[in-house]
């Protein structure tokens, strides 16, 4: 028997392995069955070049667990290992059998897993010893018995052994005895080795019979050897992609949209398949779906670092050697190898789609927006896609027609170019709010894009950033004579006083709340439109759009909604009631009119006596004639509003005619519109 001490520079190496060096005890098992595929890959290549002779026999790897001895074991009838093999490769830490078998083999060797040689202590996190027993494939060996209790002494000896390859006995630790379980082990294996390329059996499949499961004599194999994005896109068909889609993800039911299949040999090795899903409007729920596999081994989900953030909305499995990963193959590290990994995935994508979008346009656009959010969100991030995707990103007309940007810019040029040569492009977030706008617009001959997506607010943004004389507006942000301009804007043929006894009077009727605040105007639109609407300024409106999705923009959030109500003068029905108005309040409001002119008169006098003084250069009774002169002319405008929301209260016409506005921006609901629809009967 031979006795020795592990070849490391220190004692406390066990701990570090332990609790620092894997992220997670659970990779024991990835890391001892990838070390097992490893060794059956390297017999069958040494077969391949003739250094095996005959048939190679049964090369599954075995799971297996027997719970009166607390043992987990991990079987290979691989290339096995002499004494002095396990000496070179398990004594000597971190001396990698993986690297020295990849530089003399390296142009006929199978995939082989391992880097570091490290992989096999990660037993020693949930195990108090560990047993080797192992017989090498060469005619001479004789078999081997490593034994360690998870401290630098070992014992190693020879053993009977008759079958080539090697057994890893791990003696579970008591605070680890769930791994002794059956569904903790499956579970483990289905994660971290579904698709390894030598078959992997974990206990006898299981029937029915007589009412209960029993076992057969069947292997339970737990892997997929061959999944598809190891094989040929020649080879396989829609329902092969689909099949291996739901084999990744069984709680999905929907089909996927579409696929890319990636395979690239230089400058680096990279393969897989990428799923594109229906994304729904919250991004979140929908990310860190995409697995990232080294030689058919999962190492992780989180691949923020080799795919751009948009790509993480997609869903599937890239497999490469080449991207680095830390010792203990748990996520990634950072090198140019990754951004160009990176970059080519991008590439790989946008090609994809611009191909589709060329030879199949109606299905990529029966199927965009599906995919839209994931298209806007990686041209809001990566200007090297957005270059790409500009081509094929689309725009829908409420009349459900789709279009590219420039498609788009040639289609309403004619129509929609006002006067300073802007090309206005109108839209709306909801069709049926809208709808009276949208139809006042087509009035007009003009189009409608429907705008309704979580990331459409900032892709607006980023087009009229980028094109020149363009600029969107909603359909409610304003009358349509006003968003689109052609003319000079018609003057609203009214006295200042007849303009303050319409805004005075639809001011009382308004309901201003800590949410919602409205401003009255009188214009002179046209005789067609609504004698009241409802507009929203497009500034501060979409400020607030963005500032749910933009850190640092939470001062928009708080601010109330901000409406103007707009009492168009040019419609009949405005003349008459300023008339009634008028003449009902004549007798009240002419003696404070005629104070309120003297009063801003003497106002603007004393403004104009003290204009080219500076503030400190005014003495007190200056300053307080202002001031009195202030005051008096704001008590007597409270005076006016009061006669004119008194007669307010006794005409149905000026609740009816806000409401009305409201009801077509979409704004009545509840008490308000019962209120108004029984108003409105009551009125006939």
């Amino acid at each position: 028997m031979a006795k020795g001490n592990i070849g490391v520079t220190s004692d406390n190496i066990f701990p570090v392995i332990k609790k620092f060096l894997y992220s997670d005890h659970e990779i024991f098992l990835r890391e001892l069955v990838s070390n097992a595929v490893d060794a059956t890959q390297k017999l069958k290549t040494l077969s391949s070049v003739g250094e095996v002779k005959g048939d190679l026999g049964d090369l599954k790897v075995r799971v297996s667990i027997d719970k009166s001895k607390k043992t987990l074991t991990i079987s290979d009838h691989g290339v096995g290992m002499t004494a002095d093999e396990v000496d070179r490769y398990i004594n000597q830490i971190a001396f990698s059998g993986a690297e020295e078998f990849l530089e003399k083999y390296k142009d006929k060797t199978e995939a082989i897993i391992g880097h570091f040689g490290l992989g096999f202590y990660s037993a020693f996190m949930v195990s108090d010893k560990v047993e080797i027993f192992s017989l090498s494939y060469r005619d001479d060996a004789r078999a081997v018995h490593w034994t360690c209790k998870g401290d630098p002494e070992y014992e190693m000896e020879e053993t009977i052994r008759s079958e080539r390859g090697t057994d890893i006995v791990l003696h579970i630790s008591d605070e680890f005895s769930n791994y002794l379980e059956d569904s903790t082990i499956r579970g483990l294996l289905n994660k971290y080795c579904k698709f390894l390329p030598v078959e992997i059996v974990f206990g006898k499949k299981k029937e029915w019979k007589d009412g209960k499961q029993v076992e057969t004599d069947e292997d339970d194999v737990i892997n997929d050897v061959a999944p598809a994005w190891t094989r040929k896109p020649s080879e396989l068909t829609d329902e092969d992609y689909s099949k291996f889609y739901h084999e990744l993800y069984p709680d999905q039911y929907e089909e996927p949209l579409f696929h890319i299949h990636l395979n690239v040999d230089y400058p680096f090795h990279l393969t897989g398949i990428l799923y594109f899903p229906k994304i729904k409007n919250n991004m979140d729920v929908n990310r860190k779906k995409i697995q990232l596999y080294c030689n058919q081994v999962f190492v992780t989900s989180e691949v923020d670092n080799i795919v751009p953030e948009y790509l993480t909305l997609l869903h599937g499995v890239i497999d490469s050697p080449d991207i680095p990963l830390n010792v203990s193959r748990s996520y990634l590290q950072s090198d140019q190898n990754v951004k160009k990994i990176s970059s080519h995935i991008t590439k790989k994508v946008a090609d994809k789609l611009a191909e589709i979008f060329k030879n199949e346009r109606e299905d990529f656009e029966h199927k965009w927006n599906d995919i839209k959010l994931f298209i806007q969100f990686g041209m809001l991030t990566d200007e090297k896609f957005y270059e790409r995707a500009v081509k094929f990103a689309l725009f829908e007309s409420t009349d459900g027609k789709f279009s590219t940007l420039d498609e788009y810019r040639e289609k309403i040029k004619e129509q929609q170019t006002d006067k300073n040569g802007d090309l206005i492009v109108l839209y709306t977030k909801d069709v049926d709010a809208n709808y009276s706008y949208i139809e006042r617009a087509k009035q007009k001959g003009y189009d409608v894009l429907l705008m309704d997506g979580e990331l459409d607010v900032h892709i607006i943004a980023q087009a009229e950033q980028k094109q020149e004389k363009l600029r969107f507006e909603r359909v409610d942000s304003n009358v349509i004579e006003n968003i689109i301009s052609k003319d000079d804007k018609p003057k609203v043929e009214l006295t200042s006083g007849e303009q303050d006894a319409l805004r005075y009077t639809f001011e009382s009727k308004v309901s201003n709340g800590d949410k919602t605040h409205f401003y009255v105007s009188t214009e002179a639109v046209s005789a067609d439109a609504l004698p009241v609407f409802l507009t929203q300024n497009e500034y501060m409106r979409r400020m607030k759009e963005m500032s749910q999705h933009q850190q640092g923009m939470s001062f928009y959030t708080q601010m109330p909604d901000q409406y103007t109500l707009v009492v168009n003068t040019a419609h009949p029905l405005a003349g008459k009631l300023l008339a009634d108005i008028e003449s009902a309040t004549a007798d009240a409001a002419k003696p404070i009119v005629e104070q309120l002119e003297a009063a801003e008169a003497e106002e603007n006098r004393l403004h104009d006596e003290q204009k080219d003084k500076k503030p400190d250069e005014l003495t007190e009774a200056e300053k307080n004639a202002v001031d009195e002169a202030t005051k008096k002319v704001a008590a007597l405008k409270n005076d006016l509003k009061k006669v004119y929301a008194d007669y307010a209260k006794t005409d149905e016409r000026v609740g009816q005619l806000i409401d009305v506005a409201l009801l077509a921006a979409g704004k009545l609901t509840g008490e308000a519109l019962a209120n108004f629809v029984n108003r409105t009967v009551k009125m006939m």
